[in-house]
Formats: structure tokens, sequence, C-alpha cells
């Protein structure tokens, strides 16, 4: 009998949830969507003595510490050498500080001084945990890619960012046959997705502009630009030269180094792994 090749149907492989800006994920086996992206992520942040949000731009060893998420909402912090250290949810009425989130001001919550305390004698340096008690309406949206009312938490500018396992063995292919092979290949943690998606072609993301993950739909708001962070190992916190080189060769549109795509959800429900990707509406693919 003559055989017949399944064509793989796209799906959700996994899920990440960062609770702490910068800080290590976690990957559940579900997780709930909220308007301004997966609930518990990114609610929490560091900012410097200047207010401004402190990332792996600047260190990368915050890859190296972890923030668990408590049912409450609350978050355990752990690092190398430094003693865990839990945090409870801070009560907006002791009052709020403006932080500076790429730009836009935000008004957060202070986690308070043992905080404070634990990221300044990890980091060496004047900082602050911060809380995002009302992501409802502390953040919009960046208004050019934005529907009125839309608000994100303390991630870099969207409510969620979905990645294919595809695209990135093709990226891998890729820095195999650069200047820097032995680098690669590298894992997907390094994009710091919330959503990743099996069963698509390469680069076929570029092209969607709505899709559905099981019963939840998200528009498609714009390419990820990357930055330094990718070259940063999650694992070891040490800086490489792999994705930027590969990527300003063979993915550079405008200034942008693209890998990803940036989603604002339509609707809201509970994403599991294994749900079907569907795609519901399709653009045209950015050019250089």
């Amino acid at each position: 009998m003559p055989s017949h090749e399944v064509t793989p149907r796209p799906a959700l492989s996994s899920l990440h949830v960062h609770p702490v800006k910068a800080l290590g994920r976690s990957s559940p086996a579900q997780a709930v969507v909220e308007p301004w992206g997966l609930a518990g992520d990114r609610r929490w942040m560091v900012a410097g003595a200047d207010g401004k949000a402190v990332t792996q731009r600047q260190y990368a060893r915050l890859a190296l510490a972890s923030a668990e998420a408590l049912p409450d909402g609350g978050v355990r912090l752990t690092g190398p050498g430094r003693a865990p250290l839990t945090v409870r949810v801070p009560d907006p009425a002791v009052g709020t500080v403006v932080v500076d989130v790429f730009g836009t001001a935000v008004d957060a919550v202070p986690a308070g001084p043992a905080a404070d305390a634990w990221f300044g004698a990890y980091l060496d340096a004047e900082v602050r945990l911060v809380h995002m008690d009302d992501p409802a309406r502390r953040r919009p949206v960046d208004p050019e890619y934005a529907l009125p009312g839309e608000t994100v938490s303390f991630a870099d500018g969207y409510p969620l960012l979905v990645t294919t396992t595809a695209s990135l063995d093709a990226l891998n292919t890729l820095v195999a046959a650069g200047e820097h092979p032995e680098e690669g290949p590298l894992p997907m943690e390094r994009f710091r997705p919330n959503a990743v998606v099996d069963g698509t072609e390469a680069w076929e993301e570029d092209r969607w502009a709505r899709i559905a993950i099981g019963d939840v739909t998200f528009r498609v708001a714009k390419p990820c630009g990357r930055c330094v962070v990718t070259t940063t190992d999650q694992r070891t916190g040490v800086r490489g030269r792999e994705p930027l080189r590969t990527l300003t060769r063979h993915r550079r549109f405008g200034k942008k180094l693209l890998f990803g795509q940036n989603l604002v959800p339509e609707t809201t429900g509970t994403l599991r792994v294994g749900d079907p990707v569907r795609i519901l509406a399709t653009r045209d693919a950015p050019t250089a």
C-alpha cells in the first residue's frame, strides 16, 4: 500500500512565565491568558536608582536568579550566593513610585527594603524591586501598534511573545555555517518567549496577522526586534556573539534584527501545551 506522509499541524509545544522581568522562567503545562499577558508574567521588575528598568542588558547575572511564583501573587527569590527570600505582594496603600520602562513612565508599588537589599547585594548596585498592582491601567501598549485600552505588564512592550521551533532550527543551521559555529546550537530560552509553536515552516510566523491557540485568539502586533540579551547563556550568564551576528546577516529588516512575534490577546482563557494553533489571517512578510 502507498505510504502517506502526515503534514504536521501547528501546536503549542511549551509555555513560559517570567514572574520577575529579566529573571529565570517557569514552564507550566498550562497558563491563563489575561488581557495584558500570561497570568503572573513580568508583574515584578528591578529598577535602578534612576528609576529605569534593570534587565540582563545591564546585568547578565540576572539570568542566574529565579523567582518562584507563589499562590498569593508573591515570589520566592533565589540566586547564587544569596539566601532565598520570600516577597509578598506589597499594599498599594503604602504609595507608588514612578519607574521608567523603556521611556514609558509607570506607577509601581515598592516591594520593600528586604527585597531591595537582596537585589542590591546580588548585583552590587543600588536597585529596588517593584510590583505592578493594576496592569489593567498602569501601562499602555505602544499606541502605534495598539488598539485603545490595551495594556501590558513589565514585558518589553507587548503582552506575549511567540516563537517557532522551525525558525530556531533554521537559525541554528545558519549559525553552524557562520563565523561562530562553536556557539550553536542555541536553545529557545535565549529568546525568552511566552509561547513556542511546533509544526510550522521556518519563518512562517513573519506572515501571521491573527492566530488562535486553543480557544484564545491573538492579534500579531509586530515582529520582535532582538537585543544583546539573546547572546547571554541563560544558565551561565556568559555572553557570546550569537545569534546577533547571524541575525544581522540574515534577519535584518531596517534597523531591527527579527526573531519571533509580539502578540496582543483578543480574548482571554487558558492555554495548554498541545493546543492546536490556527492561522486566522496573514499579512505580507517584512522586507529589508
